[in-house]
């Protein structure tokens, strides 16, 4: 590091590409570009990690539904509610009960199928974040609750609003997101975070590349600020945290056996003391370009 000094790099053969020595011009971009070959020459040293073998992942069901779906809409598009839950079930990722509606009476016929409390949901092609536009009523505790508020939400909303969706009430515990994007570059990516109506604002999420070893999950896990949330933090009880990374991995091998899969939100998935479940989530389809080469992951 030479501080006013531009005489000295070139006599360190900083002109010729791999043989200078490294040149700073202040002690602060020499202590970060430090850091980052330290915690460069850290992650080479970890264990590569396992992609372990995991029962009841069904993906060629999950691949039959999308299909399905494609052949009918070529162009691609958001899946309907009960397909989703389809596709995350035969994922081996537990989703509340769900049923499509499209009127009151319907609605309150559901709701006595699943059994109280209930949740009801907007449904809509243009309906992406129901709390913003009062689609959401929760709780719900016999069928005239469910009829009123179906008819509230329907008069709120309006041409919007093109049916409902009744759903099992899950038990209490930690509002996260799980999803799935695509990269240009390096193909699906898994992410998790923080979830609920505030994790746009937030913005407490990390991401990991396919495909994603026990040891990613477990420092995707921990990856996050909010992460002492998930181990019991200030008394209150710590959640199945095996659980949450076995989940993290399903996604993430459905997301390598469905390349249609443009985009998936979870949120919020519900984990707690005894698992993880999946209340609302969102899944767009469509005809994906080949993704990376399959040896990106090994790349040093």
């Amino acid at each position: 590091c030479f501080l006013a000094a531009p005489d000295i790099p070139p006599l360190l053969g900083v002109e010729r590409p791999g043989t200078g020595v490294p040149v700073f011009t202040s002690p602060e971009t020499s202590a970060r570009a430090l850091a980052r070959a330290a915690g460069y020459a850290t992650w080479r040293r970890r264990p590569p990690g396992a992609v372990p073998d995991l029962d009841g992942l069904d993906a060629d069901g999950a691949r039959s539904v999308v299909e399905a779906f494609l052949d009918r809409s070529p162009q691609g598009g958001w899946l309907p509610a009960t397909q989703v839950t389809e596709v995350l079930e035969a994922a081996g990722v537990h989703a509340v009960g769900t049923v499509e509606v499209d009127g009151a009476d319907g609605a309150a016929r559901a709701a006595t199928a699943l059994g109280f409390p209930v949740a009801l949901k907007a449904a809509g092609p243009e309906l992406v974040h129901k709390s913003d536009v009062g689609g959401i009523c929760l709780g719900l505790a016999a069928e005239d609750d469910v009829r009123v508020a179906y008819r509230s939400m329907a008069a709120h909303i309006g041409e919007r609003m093109t049916g409902g969706i009744v759903q099992q009430m899950a038990a209490p515990g930690l509002e996260t997101i799980v999803g799935v994007v695509q990269d240009p570059l390096f193909g699906p990516l898994v992410m998790f975070g923080m979830g609920g109506t505030a994790t746009e604002l937030l913005g407490d999420r990390s991401f990991r590349i396919l495909p994603v070893t026990d040891l990613d999950a477990a420092e995707l896990v921990r990856s996050l600020r909010s992460s002492p949330l998930l181990f019991g933090y200030r008394g209150s009880p710590p959640v199945a945290v095996a659980k949450l990374e076995e989940l993290l991995q399903r996604v993430a091998r459905l997301a390598g056996a469905v390349p249609e899969l443009a985009e998936l939100d979870i949120n919020p998935l519900i984990v707690s003391p005894e698992g993880a479940v999946a209340v609302d989530a969102r899944m767009k389809v469509a005809r994906l370009r080949p993704g990376p080469p399959p040896d990106l992951r090994q790349m040093r």
